[in-house]
C-alpha cells in the first residue's frame, strides 16, 4: 500500500463555519471568503466576479457557497466563469465547505467562494 501525504499548497481548507464566521487556519474570518490555491482572501460576493476569473487554468471546479440554503448564481456570472473554462457546483455553504475539503484532500484543481451562514 502506498500512503502520499497531504499538500495544500497555500490552499487551507475550512475547518468549521458558524453564524457570519467560517475558520481557516485556526483563524476566525468573517464575511465572505475565496479559498484557492493562492490561499484565503476576502471575497466580494457575486460582483466580485474578476476574483473568480483570474482562477481561469488553475483550477478545475469553482465551488460556490450561496449561505444557508442554495440559490442561483446571477446569469451573467455563470456565463463569464465558463467561458473562462471554469466548471461551476453551486451548493449551500455547508455543502460545499465539506466538497471542497474532500476534493482538496485528493489533492484536485478546486477553489471555493463561499458566503457565510
Amino acid at each position: 500500500m502506498r500512503l502520499n501525504e497531504i499538500s495544500y499548497s497555500d490552499a487551507e481548507p475550512v475547518e468549521g463555519y458558524g453564524p457570519g464566521f467560517f475558520r481557516i487556519g485556526g483563524k476566525a474570518l468573517d464575511g465572505p471568503l475565496l479559498l484557492s490555491p493562492h490561499g484565503t482572501h476576502v471575497w466580494g460576493g457575486y460582483e466580485d466576479g474578476d476574483a473568480l476569473r483570474a482562477l481561469a487554468g488553475e483550477i478545475d471546479v469553482l465551488f460556490v457557497g450561496t449561505g444557508p440554503e442554495t440559490a442561483h448564481l446571477p446569469k451573467h456570472l455563470r456565463a463569464e466563469l465558463e467561458e473562462a473554462g471554469i466548471g461551476v457546483e453551486v451548493m449551500n455553504s455547508p455543502s460545499a465547505c465539506r466538497t471542497y475539503n474532500v476534493l482538496l484532500a485528493e489533492g484536485r484543481r478546486v477553489a471555493l467562494a463561499v458566503l457565510p451562514v
